[in-house]
């Protein structure tokens, strides 16, 4: 066998189905192998693009996904989607050619030490020098990926090693994986998880407060029955929408910088909050001192790494949540708890202090977001980054996890689209709809022609303000209305453009045009482009400025008291 039909081998061995990938010299052996291998392949037209893609795949099945690129420029090409999938945890393998390994050192025609330069973004890489590697390689690679905190692995696979042949035992690709030094935790120190169940058993204002963790390891089903188990409400990180029922009677939706104004006042009073899964980024703990003040903290995270890191629990607890939940419920199943006193404050600013917007001021991005989620309440959401994002995230009734698919940590741009790909391929029989800017679309709209030609029929909302939405609203509330360069009003028609791949494009620009709109786009089984003109001056409120308080949120001061209720704690009013 060779080493390219040994890769193969492995990935099938794996249970890879598909892989997003851009051929090129250094992988042509590879490339060839496939052609006759029943692997499907789906091919973007940048490398950048197949990363997010394998990404937003791995995000909405659970399964390890797969990217391909060769050497080089298709190697570096991979970066921001592989620092995506380290930054949100997901677990992503991706193969890269490399030039022969006698040439390896020559600075020879498209080499580049992709190992090195990824070191500090994937779990793990390889650079495999001989083709009997190839099999356990692919099995701690993928091993890695999956496992612990999860993450995206690389494996550099040189053009020689494709080539040469060997003598394979197929037994290598099924062996128990020992890796010395790495060993994670799954199950929660006894002792931690009875003086959590204490802790929790004492407090009168309790918070949950859920992450990205929880989906990862699976564990919604736990929180909710914790959740309602004890009476407490639950608020989520951006990467943990989903992990709760937003129409939970206990549920606060997100928390942060852009959070609901009662999810953010709840973590303020709280006396005690339960953390699962999250890493307290400075989205949520915007200003650490002042973070949660008054409670007990407890601290559940299969990364070592992340206890203490930002805040210091009382009670840390390292494991996978999925198990640390189940301890917890069984410990604490036949305890009795009265939580209603602090439920009727909790549900008090929930009535008092919705999410709202002045609707009678033209065509505004929430109202098309409310109007997705009536027509299309079942759909997967993948976003790009910025206004578009957080209006996803606020106004989108997300039930269940895997469904909201969106770049957290890194915020990247122009990941929603090749992501919506890779989520569409996951979940064929979903509709599967990218929330997109339209700074953000320009970034990566010749996945356009991936989605059309693998007959992947996404659907494409830009929510057209023709500025960088989201830096603009920066500049108009701290740097005083100094557009720098975030006007991109251009002459470009995304409607054309997206005929010219081979879509269905569409323009709206009155509210009366938004459901007709959405009900043909969701009655076509073909790729379709909306570009809504919206209110090129709307923002995204509430707002904490970065480094302020929770409780200090921004509001419009144009919104009508009876639309959008003033906050009964002084607010920081902009004109």
């Amino acid at each position: 066998m060779t080493g390219s039909e040994a890769i193969l081998k492995g990935l099938e061995v794996e249970g890879v189905e598909v892989v997003f990938g851009y051929p090129g010299g250094a992988v042509l052996p590879l490339y060839d192998a496939i052609y006759d291998s029943n692997l499907r392949h789906v091919l973007v037209r940048h490398e950048q693009g197949a990363a997010h893609a394998a990404d937003g795949y791995a995000r909405v099945t659970g399964r390890v996904g797969v990217c391909i690129a060769t050497s080089g420029p298709g190697a570096t090409n991979l970066v921001t989607g592989i620092a995506n999938a380290y930054m949100d945890s997901i677990p992503v393998v991706a193969i890269t050619g490399q030039v022969p390994t006698t040439a390896i050192g020559n600075d020879a025609f498209q080499e580049i030490n992709i190992t090195g330069i990824t070191l500090p973004i994937t779990k793990h890489s390889y650079l495999i020098k001989q083709a009997e590697e190839i099999p356990h390689v692919i099995r701690e690679a993928f091993y890695i990926a999956s496992t612990g905190r999860k993450g995206p692995v690389l494996i550099d696979l040189p053009k020689d090693v494709q080539v040469e042949a060997f003598d394979l035992d197929e037994r290598d690709f099924t062996r128990p994986v020992k890796l010395r030094g790495y060993k994670p935790t799954v199950k929660g120190h006894a002792l931690q998880i009875k003086k959590a169940a204490t802790l929790i058993e004492g407090a009168k204002k309790p918070v949950i407060y859920a992450g990205g963790g929880v989906i990862a390891s699976g564990a919604s089903k736990e929180l909710i029955e914790l959740a309602e188990l004890i009476g407490a409400p639950v608020t989520t990180t951006l990467m943990g929408i989903g992990a709760f029922p937003i129409n939970h009677l206990l549920s606060l939706g997100m928390v942060g910088m852009h959070g609901t104004k009662y999810a953010n006042y709840a973590i303020c009073d709280a006396d005690l909050i339960l953390a699962v899964g999250v890493r307290f980024d400075d989205r949520v703990a915007t200003d650490p001192s002042q973070f949660a003040k008054d409670a007990k903290v407890i601290h559940i995270d299969i990364d070592p790494a992340e206890i203490g890191k930002v805040i210091i629990p009382d009670v840390p607890i390292v494991g996978d949540a999925k198990n640390i939940l189940r301890a917890l419920i069984d410990r604490l199943i036949d305890s009795r708890f009265d939580y209603s006193e602090w439920f009727n404050v909790v549900r008090g600013w929930k009535e008092a202090y919705p999410l709202r917007y002045n609707p009678e001021d033209g065509l505004k991005p929430q109202y098309i977001i409310e109007k997705i989620n009536e027509l299309a309440p079942d759909a997967i959401i993948t976003t790009e980054v910025g206004q578009n994002q957080m209006w996803a995230a606020q106004y989108f009734k997300y039930s269940e996890p895997r469904t909201f698919i969106t770049s957290g940590g890194l915020g990247t741009m122009g990941y929603g689209l090749p992501a919506a790909i890779g989520a569409k391929v996951g979940a064929p029989d979903r509709t599967v709809i990218d929330i997109s800017g339209d700074g953000s679309f320009m970034m990566k709209c010749q996945e356009i022609a991936t989605a059309v030609e693998g007959n992947i029929p996404i659907k494409v909302m830009i929510l057209n303000n023709q500025y960088l939405g989201m830096v603009r609203q920066w500049q108009e509330l701290f740097y005083d209305r100094r557009y720098s360069f975030t006007d991109i009003h251009s002459r470009t028609d995304f409607v054309k453009l997206a005929e010219a791949f081979g879509a269905v494009g569409m323009r709206v620009t009155k509210l009366k045009e938004v459901v007709p709109a959405l009900k043909r786009a969701f009655e076509i089984d073909e790729v379709v482009v909306i570009d809504f003109r919206i209110e090129r001056e709307e923002n995204v409120y509430p707002m904490v400025q970065a480094g302020a308080p929770l409780d200090e949120i921004i509001e419009p001061k144009t919104v009508p008291e009876n639309v959008f209720p003033t906050c009964e704690k002084e607010a920081l009013e902009v004109e």
